[in-house]
């Protein structure tokens, strides 16, 4: 029986990558309802975000696809780096600090188990 992948994406997410794959981290590889009882109790701004990608793949898997969500498990999940925003801040003497604020492209891919 061939696996049958599904994707979704959030994109210009306001936080840092490396904020995002520290949650990342504790669901990749999880079934999906244990993935979202992690991130319910994750106390962490990117949890919120990240369920928000994984419901809506899970969404996905169930009106085009007709996967029944019990099956699906989290084969990958990426963070990369979007467009960053810089705002300058005044300094002593006349100058001026750079002040980067990242955002983050998201990427949740969905299995369904082989049975």
């Amino acid at each position: 029986m061939e696996t049958t992948t599904v994707t979704a994406k959030g994109n210009y997410i306001r936080q840092s990558p490396y904020k995002l794959r520290l949650v990342l981290n504790l669901i990749s590889g999880l079934d999906v309802q244990e993935a979202l009882n992690i991130l319910t109790f994750t106390k962490r701004k990117a949890a919120i975000e990240i369920k928000q990608v994984l419901e809506s793949a899970i969404a996905n898997a169930s009106a085009n696809h007709n996967l029944d969500a019990s099956n699906l498990f989290i084969s990958k999940a990426i963070a990369d780096e979007g467009p960053t925003l810089k705002r300058f801040r005044p300094r002593a003497r006349g100058r001026a600090g750079r002040i980067n604020k990242r955002t983050s492209h998201l990427l949740i891919e969905l299995e369904s188990k082989s049975q």
